[in-house]
């Protein structure tokens, strides 16, 4: 509970405007938090939406981020007067985060050119491979420099007419402020960056300019993407238009300063204070993601691994896998369904809890069972189409423990093929940080993903706020450096450790060796299980609409 005098310092804070509000686009969730000077957070909003399967895409409309946005920020002006009883007019600094790379391509008008496609889509396999043999940098599937390079080789009519590209979050930036700029994290997914000038790499830039020239003639790629900046730099002011599109009350003022737009492994690298070498994190929501901030460069190129870097522009080794936990949310509200019609009360929380809570009890290899969380492809597999799956032998112990503990394993089954990459590089960790709504229920998915990457796994109180705090956190971070204020003038990481996690409490859990012995032989059935996997892709076709044929 909330002593009286501290909601009157909260108020104060409101009121003068010195607080920092992120608000980040997730992949089921717009979510908007407002933390005070020392990053506290005060109040939140969100917003549910989700992705769209449209003519072989995923997508979201820019409709659909438009109104998201709107009522995310809504909700969260309301619930500041719920808790303060004053409505906030401005703030200290903003930002905005949102899923990383992807693709989306204006005219020179503005206009968008064809649908946002997402970091969901798997289309650009020629692209991409191109472009890792011609730079000797993995360009994943995923990449802007691979959606765009993926239309000039399909020869689409729009590739001709692009003037600008961006990412989600530079996209909502450039709405609210009118710059085509994008923090260095973010554009990390775009195109290769050098972490030595932390801008793109000029050398690699060159070079696909060259090649592109072979197809068409057109500008050169620096023209289209957004200027890079790294963290507690002044990303632009909030221009009236943008007060008014966020905020159609009017009671926006503008003139709010922002900082860099990022991506949301930026942003969980800030909320679990994960940015300085031999740190990582790993954040788990539609997809899930693990992120290490590297003392050297890797010896080799691999295609399970992106370098991408931190918001202040250190190279960082991802194992990014395209799906998480969004199947175990199905069978969370199947679960739910069944309670309900046996007469049960259960709220998603209540039956979340019991899945995770039973996963405890299961045996440590799962019983025999196996999960698959494939409702997208996965690069990492090589497969181009996900089909969900639950398999299992017939000596196979099938209970709800097991059946639990496998989910979560799924879950954690293709990010550990990645880590296991990393590990043969010999890149030192000394411990992980987690955050997501997986990490909610106390010392479940902790201890079984510390038995999957083989690493301790720390959770804090940030473990559930997510990017949208972490971007917050660099909101507050530009504004203390804009008014110069002492704890400021450090680099991002000191920063952090220092002023934002001084007294932060986090619980830390080693790996149990019962579980990663049994998580190791879960893996090896898994690995060898993938044939089912690319079998069932096979014989069970996905209708355009994103509906399987039965």
């Amino acid at each position: 509970m909330v002593q009286q005098d501290e909601v009157g310092r909260r108020r104060a804070a409101v009121v003068a405007g010195t607080t920092a509000l992120g608000i980040e686009l997730g992949s089921t969730r717009i979510k908007a938090c407002l933390v005070d000077e020392d990053g506290t957070p005060l109040a939140s909003g969100s917003h549910a939406w989700e992705n769209q399967f449209e003519d072989g895409t995923w997508t979201y409309s820019l409709e659909a981020v438009e109104a998201g946005l709107r009522d995310c920020y809504a909700r969260l002006v309301d619930d500041v007067e719920a808790q303060y009883g004053v409505r906030p007019t401005t703030y200290g600094a903003l930002g905005v985060s949102a899923m990383m790379h992807g693709y989306l391509a204006f005219d020179a008008d503005g206009e968008l050119l064809v649908p946002f496609r997402t970091w969901r889509n798997t289309s650009t396999g020629p692209a991409a491979a191109e472009l890792t043999e011609l730079l000797g940098y993995n360009v994943p599937l995923r990449w802007s420099v691979a959606h765009w390079y993926q239309a000039i080789l399909d020869r689409e009519p729009h590739a001709d007419r692009v003037a600008s590209l961006t990412t989600l979050a530079g996209y909502v930036h450039r709405r609210l402020t009118g710059r085509h700029v994008l923090g260095v994290g973010d554009a990390s997914g775009m195109f290769p960056v050098d972490p030595g000038t932390r801008d793109y790499d000029h050398a690699r830039l060159a070079l696909v300019d060259e090649r592109a020239a072979t197809h068409r003639d057109g500008p050169k790629l620096a023209e289209l993407l957004p200027d890079v900046l790294v963290a507690g730099e002044d990303a632009g002011r909030l221009t009236a238009e943008g007060a008014a599109w966020l905020d159609p009350t009017g009671s926006l003022e503008p003139g709010v300063l922002l900082c860099p737009p990022e991506g949301d492994a930026g942003t969980g690298m800030v909320a679990t204070n994960a940015v300085a070498p031999r740190t990582g994190n790993v954040s788990a929501g539609t997809s899930i993601f693990a992120m290490v901030v590297l003392e050297r460069p890797l010896a080799a190129v691999h295609h399970e691994l992106d370098l991408v870097t931190t918001p202040a522009g250190d190279l960082v080794a991802m194992v990014h896998c395209n799906n998480g936990a969004s199947e175990l949310d199905a069978w969370a509200g199947l679960l739910g369904e069944l309670a309900a019609a046996v007469g049960a009360t259960a709220t998603p929380d209540d039956v979340f809890g019991a899945i995770f809570r039973a996963a405890l009890d299961g045996d440590t290899d799962g019983g025999g069972l196996l999960a698959y969380n494939y409702l997208a492809g996965e690069p990492i597999t090589g497969l181009d189409e996900g089909r969900p799956l639950v398999v299992r032998t017939p000596g196979s112990r099938l209970t709800l423990a097991n059946f639990a503990r496998t989910q979560v394993y799924g879950a954690f089954g293709t990010l550990a093929l990645g880590m296991r990459v990393l590990a043969d590089e010999g890149v030192g960790i000394d411990g992980m940080l987690a955050h997501g709504g997986m990490f909610r229920t106390a010392g479940v998915a902790q201890r079984l993903l510390a038995a999957a990457i083989g690493a301790p796994v720390s959770v804090g109180r940030s473990a559930g706020e997510g990017g949208a705090w972490g971007i917050a956190v660099l909101a507050g971070y530009a504004r203390d450096r804009a008014a110069g204020a002492p704890h400021a003038t450090a680099d991002l990481g000191t920063y952090l450790r220092e002023h934002v996690f001084a007294s932060a409490e986090t619980v830390t859990v080693d790996p149990n060796p019962a579980d990663v012995a049994g998580f190791t032989t879960y893996l090896e059935r898994y690995a060898a299980g993938l044939a089912v996997e690319r079998a069932a892709v096979a014989a069970l076709p996905t209708r355009t609409d994103g509906e399987d044929l039965a």
